[in-house]
């Protein structure tokens, strides 16, 4: 397929098929979500061991290791994954080549290499027979030109890699457009991706032992503003509800074709004929941290159960309805007027600055 090199990996038989608690799992990445999975791994009674490039994180508090290292050091990571019983990730744009090398490694570096880059990722999925919104491969300005004239607008301009959060985006009304969305991103290689109708956004969120057994958890109704993930709550109603069943099986097929083990966000538009494949994460997603408290078992936690070979927990409801809204910025400020709330359940991750469009935290209710 066209911008990936996806391969079958080798066997992760060097692994025993149960990794007991009192094992120490290794993560690539020292930010909230390698705290939070640090957390639920700790509650199971294992040891973390965190290696990222920066001195410190929001992972640092509550790991028992940390080890500083660039993610593109081979030597530096066999070191690292040699400490440990079981590596996974917490975030997706890592060398993948550098991680495939690791003996242990879940999820595989086959999601990373699809997740990673928008071109294959969109390839993969319509190799799948899913449908996205229509794209165009972008690698210079004649081709975002041709893209143009080929989808019309409006549309969005997004580069292959690292781009979250609404960044690396750039949203074009049509031609006129072209240069100031070309700059924007940098001119760095991209897709043009044609507008989709839709009602809503949405996450389907899966979990997948090493045998094959799966847990999903309620479709998940997501509100963005400016490009970052305002609020997400359960249960879905309407047309979510409707394409939910669908939804999960597309989200299956793709955990399937790539022998997923772990947890794996596929977000969704809600479009008239039926859902609208978006994009995937392979790892714990911030649409699923209502799951901390309004599931029976957390995202987190069932992660590191399925890392590990342990049975998968239950997903159901803790209570009628759940919502959990991001804290950005200096909206973590407001701490003491959530705190006086006795349903809410505060999150805070433990970073420094409060830049704008910077995650600090997140608040759930239940109810």
């Amino acid at each position: 397929m066209r911008g990936a090199r996806h391969r079958r990996r080798p066997s992760l038989s060097t692994l025993p098929d149960v990794i007991a608690p009192g094992a120490t799992i290794g993560i690539v990445g020292g930010g909230q979500l390698g705290r939070m999975l640090a957390v639920a791994a700790a509650q199971l009674g294992y040891r973390c061991h965190i290696y990222a490039p920066e001195e410190t994180g929001p992972a640092f508090d509550v790991a028992a290791r940390w080890t500083r290292g660039d993610y593109a050091d081979a030597a530096a990571l066999a070191a690292f994954a040699a400490t440990v019983d079981v590596v996974t990730y917490e975030f997706e744009n890592l060398p993948a080549d550098a991680l495939a090398a690791l003996d242990g490694l879940r999820p595989c570096a086959d999601a990373l290499e699809v997740a990673q880059d928008r071109l294959a990722e969109k390839s993969f999925v319509n190799a799948l027979g899913l449908v996205t919104a229509p794209w165009r491969p972008v690698d210079s300005r004649a081709d975002l030109d041709a893209a143009i004239a080929d989808l019309g607008g409006p549309a969005i301009l997004k580069t292959r890699r690292f781009g979250y959060d609404g960044k690396g985006q750039a949203r074009l009304a049509g031609a006129g457009d072209a240069a100031a969305a070309w700059a924007a991103i940098g001119e760095a290689p991209a897709i043009l991706e044609g507008f989709v109708s839709f009602e809503a956004e949405y996450s389907i969120i899966l979990c997948r032992g090493p045998g094959g057994e799966l847990a999903f958890w309620d479709a998940v109704t997501n509100v963005h503003q400016d490009g970052i993930l305002a609020t997400s709550t359960v249960p879905p109603a309407g047309i979510v509800a409707a394409q939910a069943p669908h939804a999960r099986a597309i989200a299956r097929a793709i955990a399937e074709r790539l022998d997923y083990i772990g947890v794996l966000a596929c977000e969704f538009f809600a479009g008239a004929d039926g859902p609208v494949f978006n994009e995937m994460a392979p790892r714990v997603h911030n649409s699923g941290h209502w799951t901390i408290e309004g599931a029976i078992t957390s995202q987190f936690e069932n992660h590191i159960r399925a890392i590990c070979g342990l049975p998968l927990g239950a997903t159901g409801l803790t209570a009628p309805r759940v919502t959990m809204r991001n804290l950005i910025g200096d909206e973590a400020g407001q701490w003491p007027a959530i705190l006086a709330d006795p349903e809410a359940r505060l999150h805070l991750y433990g970073k420094g600055e409060a830049r704008p469009g910077r995650k600090m935290g997140h608040v759930t209710k239940r109810g």
